[in-house]
Order: C-alpha cells, then structure tokens, then sequence
C-alpha cells in the first residue's frame, strides 16, 4: 500500500534496526530489557567486520552491545591501585625512617654547660664550622660517652688520649682533621704550663675547649666525646675493619704481637690497635696516626662494606655509634640531621689528616712532653681561621697517609 508523505517509513523485512533506534528501559536496541546485553551481531563471512569487532573488544574499544559503544577501560585503574601501593610502601618506610631517627638521636648523650663563657674568639667565616673530638682513656669496664652511663668527666680520673680539631670549610666537599698529641705543653688557664690532656682532667670538656682556643684562636662550635668502647662496639657492627701495618711490632703492655701486612680487627682487637703506645718507632705520634689510620679505615668500610645498603647492617652500625658519642647540648637531631646531609658526598679521600706542628720532645717536671713549634702551628691555626685550608695544604703538604701505619 502506498504510504503518504507524511507518515514515517515502515521498516522492511529482514533489514536492522538503525542506529538511530529508540531507548527502552535506558538500554538501547540489542539489550534484554531486563536481562543483560544481548548477544553482539557477528559480521558474515569473517570478513573485516569481524576482525575490526574482536580487536575492539580486546583493547576496550567495544562493550559487546553491537553499537560501537567504548568498553569502560581497566588499566587506569590498575594504575590507581598500584599509585596507591606506592604510596602506602614510601608512607610505611617514611615512617620506619623517622622512627630509627628519632631512636638514633635519643641514643646520643647531650652534655649540658660544655661550651665555655667569657672572653672566646670570634665567629668563624659564615658557613665554616669546627668541632673538638676527644677519646676518653678511661679504662672503665662500661663506655663512659653516649649510653655508658654515669657522668662523662670525673675529675682526675679521666685524660682525653685523642684530642682532635675537625674543620668543614663552608661547601663540605672537604675536611680537615688535625690532631694534638697528649703530651703537647701549653697554657692551661688557671693551672699554668700543663700536658694538654691534664685540662679536661682539671676541669672536663669546657676547661679543655678554653685550653684550645686559647692556643689556636680559633673558635670551636661543638664537641663531641667517645670512648674506646665505642670503637669495638662500631667495629664489630660493621663485622671488622681492616688496616695495614707496615712493620711489624709487638706491644709489651698487652703482650700482643702486630704482625706485617693487611689485617681485618675486630672489636677488642681494634682497641688494642688504637690503645698501643709503647715500643712504636716514633712512641705517641705513631700512635696517634694508627688513631687516624683506624678512624679512616672505620668510614671507608662503612661507606665501601655494603653496610649503606644493607638496612639491617646500617642500622646496628648507626645505633652502635650514636650509643657510643656524647655532644654538647646545642646539638639538635635537626641540628645532627642537617650535618649529616651537608656531609653525604664527602668520601674518605677528601678528609686530610694532620698534626699540630711541634718542635720535638722533652722533660718537664719529670714528666715527658712535646714541644708545639709555635711559627708553624700559627700559620696552621690562622688558615683555619680565615678558611684557607687548601692553600695551607698546597702549600705545606697534606699530612700523612692514612693506609698503612706502624
């Protein structure tokens, strides 16, 4: 029957419904009203229809409706999901981080009145910085720094054995480490000519940053203590440390026998390392480069030992050594948190080793002590003052090797 004009064209048999096909229900033409999608219309014969359609469903290009419609993708899901695993795993070892650091810095023992009042030295160049580093040679059975308990200075009962200057220039991309021998004869205030270790048996840490300064005219910013046992305790946690001794020489007061050649310390072995002072070539100036050997040795098999990356061998490492040190109370963990990234670069190559110049050795008051050559350790002191340490090296020579002592 002819259709008028303004009637709508009556679908013909056999033909599919158009894209245009009305909404039932909110599901278009193709899907069960109430029971799901309708199963997709295949392309016949296999043709490009069809692989056009099995590609689309497999990239999410097309939901199975027939209609072209896009598959609600998956991935950026998959994406979130591992997102947020990353951020839990960061948040988890952010935490695990900051509570080792509050543990590390609750370990540290902060000593109160250190720095002495008064007539002092000026500051330093902006940025420059110089601590004291001092060793007790206090033979008790327990450390008597960091955690070791008890009071850090007893009068008269304890002498520094290793007083050292550590000078970090502005940048840190050095350091500078100079050491004065024990027996050195200065200008103790109120004691008169003195071995400088009998300043912090007289009077502790702060009559012996008082004896310095006014020796060296340079103004100390901090101080930091440790005791032999903190040696043995660092050197186990890193499981030894290895040295070369170049000759070798058997120590009489502990009847130990050093033979030459490389050898790998362990704890107790370490101390009687530092601890040798009799029949040594040179006596206290070998020791106090077997000092220096040790220290460096110590960093290098820290920093080359795997330990960096090996938690749990940093961590026995680090809370060995923050039980082991005692600093002055204007030390913050922010304060120790800050030094330690401004150092992170710095490699054991960098660090110079030196001794305070000194003129040689003689007899006072019946005791044995050591000249300082007072031309030269001035020259010394004022490039430390006025942040010139890498021309005084230059100039005068780095130190000693720290590889192989006697």
């Amino acid at each position: 029957m002819p259709q008028r004009p303004d009637e709508p064209p009556t679908p013909q048999a056999g033909r599919h419904a158009s894209s245009d096909a009305p909404v039932r229900s909110g599901l278009p033409v193709g899907h069960a009203a109430a029971g799901g999608p309708a199963s997709p219309p295949k392309a016949e014969g296999g043709g490009e229809g069809a692989e056009s359609s099995e590609g689309a469903a497999f990239w999410g290009g097309d939901d199975g409706d027939g209609g072209g419609r896009p598959r609600k993708k998956r991935w950026p899901r998959v994406l979130i999901a591992i997102g947020v695993f990353v951020v839990l795993v960061v948040a988890g070892i952010g935490g695990l981080i900051w509570q080792r650091q509050s543990s590390y810095n609750g370990n540290i023992h902060r000593i109160q009145g250190v720095m002495p009042s008064g007539k002092r030295p000026g500051p330093n160049i902006a940025g420059t910085e110089n601590w004291l580093l001092v060793g007790s040679d206090s033979r008790a059975d327990v450390g008597t720094t960091g955690d070791g308990g008890g009071k850090l200075w007893k009068p008269g009962q304890q002498r520094t054995d290793t007083i050292m200057l550590m000078h970090l220039p502005a940048d840190r991309k050095k350091a500078y480490i100079i050491s004065f021998p024990r027996d050195s004869y200065v200008q103790i205030p109120g004691y008169g000519k003195q071995k400088i270790n009998a300043a912090f048996s007289f009077g502790g840490p702060k009559l012996l940053i008082e004896t310095l300064e006014n020796l060296t005219g340079i103004r100390i910013d901090h101080y930091g203590a440790i005791d032999f046992e903190g040696f043995k305790s660092m050197t186990d946690a890193l499981g030894g440390v290895t040295v070369d001794i170049r000759q070798s020489v058997y120590d009489p007061a502990r009847k130990k026998q050093w033979n030459a050649g490389r050898q790998k310390l362990n704890g107790e072995e370490a101390l009687l390392f530092v601890r040798q002072r009799y029949n040594l070539p040179n006596g206290d100036f070998d020791r106090i480069k077997r000092q220096q050997a040790f220290l460096g040795a110590l960093a290098k098999q820290a920093a080359d030992g795997g330990t960096i990356s090996n938690p749990l061998k940093l961590d026995r490492f680090l809370s060995a050594f923050t039980k082991s040190i005692s600093v002055d109370s204007s030390e913050s963990a922010g304060d120790l948190r800050s030094l330690a990234l401004s150092l992170r670069h710095l490699r054991v190559g960098d660090v110079t080793f030196l001794t305070a110049p000194y003129k040689g050795t003689g007899m006072r008051n019946k005791q044995s002590v050591v000249f300082l050559d007072p031309a030269k350790a001035k020259a010394l002191f004022e490039a430390v003052k006025t942040a010139g340490m890498p021309q005084y090296v230059q100039k005068y020579g780095g130190g000693h090797g720290i590889g192989t002592v006697s």
